[in-house]
Formats: C-alpha cells, structure tokens, sequence
C-alpha cells in the first residue's frame, strides 16, 4: 500500500511541472462536481509546491471550476428531477442527503463542499430539491475555497517548511485523508440514523 502511495506521489509531483497541469486540474475540478470520483486536492498539492508562488492562483482556478461543475450537477437535478439522479445515485443515498437538506439547509451543501463528502451529491440533489441559486453559490464558494485557499495558503504562507512536510510525508497525509474520509461518511451515516430514530421526517420519493 505504501509503495502504491508513494509512486502515485510521485506521479503527481511529475504531472504537477507538465504543460497540461492546469488544464487538467480545471477539468478535473470542474469533472468532480459532477460525475468524477477523483478530488483535485492531490493535484493541487503537488502543482502547489512545484510552483509556490501561484499556489493561492491555482486555489482560486479550482474553487472557480469546481463551483461551475456544482452549477452544472444543480441544473441537471432542477432539470432532469430524481428519476436520472436515481441512474447514477443509489436511492438510500439520495434519502438521507434530502433528510440533511431537510434538518441542515444551505449547511448541508457548506459541509459537503468542505469536507470529504461527495460534493457531487449535494449539487446534484439541491438542483433536485430547488434550492435556490444564490444561497447555493454563496456557501459553495464558501466552502470550497475554505477547503482549497487551506491547502494551498499553508504551502505558499509557510515556504518550504511546509513543502518539506508534504513532500516526505505525503504517503501519511494520504493515508489520514481517506481514514477522514471514511470517519466522515461514518459520522454522517450515524447522525442521519439517529435524526431519523428521535422522528426526523422523511422526504417521499
């Protein structure tokens, strides 16, 4: 596992210096608001310490991209409704992000855009749901930035500090943001469970 973390860090490091990163890391970021398993965050890292001085430039590029992917799953839920976000979505997810919706409003999309939640879902859904533009956007951006702007200020704030941390422990960085990823979806799972147990009401399909 270690040596698959390792090559894939290196590979990234490699691409972050190629003529094609940014193009890639705005389709990527863009991509993985609507339909792309694959963050930007790996991608952004690497360009970010390859390229130091324009790592608050590729946050804003990313936050941008990923904001007008967002846009795009919201019009695709608004237009299409929950019969095509059924085709790609299992049914059980889709309840219990409408429950979310439901207890947290616009505070659903803000964690889902922080944090390792699929983003995707949120959108998707809230174009579903129709929530309106405006709040959408706003805690978008919100949230997106806060998570991008983090990540690339610590490299550019910091120096090679911080790029030396990242460089020689990228493998364990890796390592804590999927078991993040996991506790998250975890968590979200049991208080969903639990809202529903004390009679949060339930959205009908």
């Amino acid at each position: 596992m270690i040596e698959l973390l390792r090559s894939f860090s290196h590979w990234v490091e490699s691409f972050a210096d190629s003529p094609w990163a940014i193009v890639i890391l705005v389709v990527n970021s863009f991509t993985e608001s609507i339909f792309n398993p694959i963050p930007p965050d790996p991608l952004l890292i690497g360009m970010s310490v390859i390229n130091q001085n324009l790592a608050l430039v590729y946050a804003a590029l990313v936050t941008i991209s990923s904001v007008l992917g967002a846009l795009v799953g919201h019009w695709l839920g608004l237009r299409f409704g929950r019969p095509l976000v059924l085709k790609f979505i299992s049914e059980k997810k889709v309840d219990r992000v409408e429950v979310m919706f439901q207890k947290y409003g616009s505070w659903a999309i803000l964690i889902a855009a922080f944090t390792p939640i699929p983003y995707k879902v949120f959108a998707i859904t809230a174009g579903v749901l129709e929530m309106d533009r405006r709040p959408f956007i706003i805690v978008s951006i919100i949230g997106r930035g806060a998570r991008f702007f983090l990540l690339a200020g610590l490299i550019f704030f910091f120096g090679e500090a911080m790029q030396e941390f990242i460089e020689t422990r990228f493998e364990l960085l890796t390592l804590l943001f999927s078991v993040l990823l996991i506790v998250s979806l975890v968590a979200v799972f049991f208080i969903i469970r639990w809202r529903r147990a004390n009679g949060a009401p339930e959205l009908n399909s």
